[in-house]
Parts: structure tokens; sequence; C-alpha cells
């Protein structure tokens, strides 16, 4: 069978990415690559746009029937059934680190004789992610953050395009030049993006880095009106915000804006915070004295910029896909995480 390529129809109604463009899909094609396109009315790229480029289109859902031969591209988690999963997926599958449903969704693997390649995992010989939408994420989150501290975030929260959004900030920045911000792991993907948004918003951002979270100042930490946290933890760390932090008397932290949305792994850095929010109600009280502090916990941020967080993930991710038919390193790798986890349920 010629090397094929199904991307799916994402499950979330808040979804509206896609993890390889209609250029991107010519692209592939032109390498000898199928690519198999379920329709999707919310996906930011019309169903038409990927047929003009030879894209056979099916029905969503598709993917359950296809060949076993078949890997199945998406974005966010699958639908619950079928109870056994005999495909290779490529997907942000959230089930490497003890998550909530992930022992649930591995035994779905396991059964099915199928593999998880969690993009998540997707990393060169030194560990460092090769492709990601943590630039987005963190611009989105600042921005929302931002936003909610200036009493202009609308709700619910909208897709937008990027000149729109940083026209949004631009306005607010009058009202912000008294307030500070903090940004954890400032000097990464999402750290870089968390800056440049408060940067338009006017926002002071102090930029944390490793040094900086290692012997962590609190009172520092909970001196800034806003805190953008965007480490994503992979080992056992103390804590950035315990609910000892509410009393501190120089507490001034009013918003709290959490990019990674690790809430539910045992990896969670602000553990005041356990539970995602959502486009319709995007911020969630945390505590109420002596100064309120609100969540902001969103775990598809980038899908609020969804054309220009997929037009550069695709962009990163293209180069990388023909390997799957080849047995690259870079898939090597990320499918020993999937059977690391695996052996971790017996």
């Amino acid at each position: 069978m010629k090397p094929t390529l199904l991307l799916r129809a994402e499950e979330r109604g808040t979804e509206r990415r896609t993890p390889i463009t209609p250029k991107d899909a010519a692209a592939l094609i032109g390498a000898g690559i199928d690519v198999v396109v379920e329709n999707s009315a919310r996906r930011i790229f019309s169903n038409d746009a990927y047929e003009a480029v030879g894209c056979p289109l099916v029905p969503a859902g598709s993917w359950v029937s296809a060949p076993d031969e078949v890997v199945v591209v998406g974005i966010k988690e699958l639908a619950d059934e079928p109870a056994e999963l005999r495909h290779r997926h490529v997907y942000f599958g959230h089930a490497f680190k003890g998550q909530q449903g992930a022992r649930d969704l591995l035994r779905r693997f396991v059964a099915g004789g199928g593999e998880l390649l969690d993009l998540e995992y997707l990393v060169d010989e030194s560990g460092r992610r090769v492709v990601a939408f943590g630039y987005w994420a963190g611009f989105v989150g600042a921005a929302l953050g931002a936003m909610h501290l200036a009493g202009r975030l609308p709700t619910p929260v909208q897709p937008m395009s990027l000149d729109d959004l940083a026209g949004e900030l631009e306005q607010i920045a009058a009202s912000l030049t008294a307030s500070t911000a903090v940004v954890t792991g400032a000097y990464g993907r999402a750290g870089r993006g968390a800056v440049d948004a408060l940067q338009l918003a006017g926002v002071v951002a102090s930029r944390w880095d490793r040094a900086d979270t290692t012997g962590l100042d609190s009172d520092n930490l909970v001196g800034h009106d806003l805190l953008v946290h965007c480490v994503l933890a992979t080992e056992p760390h103390t804590p950035f915000l315990v609910e000892a932090d509410r009393e501190r008397p120089s507490r001034r932290l009013r918003v709290l804006v959490d990019v990674t949305a690790d809430v539910t792994s045992a990896l969670n850095l602000l553990p005041v915070s356990d539970r995602h929010t959502t486009w319709d109600e995007p911020v969630r009280r945390i505590w109420n004295d002596p100064v309120p502090l609100d969540a902001i916990v969103i775990d598809n941020l980038p899908s609020l910029l969804p054309k220009q967080a997929s037009e550069d993930f695709s962009h990163a991710l293209l180069p990388l896909l023909p390997g799957l038919f080849g047995g690259d390193a870079v898939w090597q790798r990320t499918a020993a995480r999937f059977s690391q986890a695996v052996a971790a349920l017996e």
C-alpha cells in the first residue's frame, strides 16, 4: 500500500487547528505520500482547499475503518470509541505523565495493537522538541491574561486573527502601564511568545528561567500582578505557587495564566490550580482574599489564533512526516516513549 496519512476531523468543538495545511498536504502528495482528509466544518482551512490540492475527502470518523497501515494524524483527543485502537496515531495524547484518563487511553492502544506517537515527545537527539505550538500558546495565554487584568476579556473567548488580537493588546496598553508580570520559562518557545504579547499590551515582564525558579523567591513571584506559567515539567520539582502563598504580605498577584495547562498531571507546578477552564468560561476564581486571584487554564490556547498557529506548526512538521514510513530516529524516540508508558501500566 502506498504511504498514506489520514488527517482526521477533531472531536473537540473548540478545536480549529490542523497539523497539516493544504499547502503542506500538496507537498506531501508531491513526495509520494497520499493524504486523505476527513470532512470538517470547524477546521480553519476549508474542505475545498484540501480537495483542490488533490486530497480525497472522506466523512468524519472514517479513520476507524481505514487500513491498518494508514497513519492517523490529528491535534487533540480521540473519541471514546472504538475501545481498541489499531492504527499509529500522531497527536497530542497527554498520556505519558499520569494525566486524567491516561491509563484508559493507553489500554485502548494495547488492546488494538496500535501506537501513540505523541507530538509532545517528538524530540531531537538532545531531547529538545522539534515541533510545537508553544510560541502561539504563550502569546495567546499572555494576551488573555493582560486583557483580563485590564477588565477587557470577553466571555466567551473566540478565535481571532493575529492583527485583531495585536490590535486589542495595543488598545489596553495605556491602562496597564503600572502593571507587572512574571513569565516563567521565559526563554522557551511559549515564554518568548508570552513576553512578545505582554510588550504589545504595555506590561513590564520579568523573565524567569531555570536559575530563577530553582530556589524560587516566592515573595517576588507573588509581588507581580500577572503570572504567565510556561514551564512544562518533565520531572518532579518544588511547586511554584501553593496555598501558603495566599497570605504573603507582598502578594499583588491577581491573574494566573497556566500556558502548560498540565493541571491533571502529578507534575503540576501550580497545585493551587487543578482544573482547566474553557472558551465559554475562560476564568476561574482560585482565591477570594486577601487579594482575589483568577486563573486562566485553557488547554488549546493556539486554537484561538488558528491560522497562524496551524501554518507554523505544519511547516515544522512537514519535513518529518515522510520519516514515519522510513523509521526515522525522531519517530523511533517518540515510539520508545510510548513503549515506556505502556510498560508502566503493568
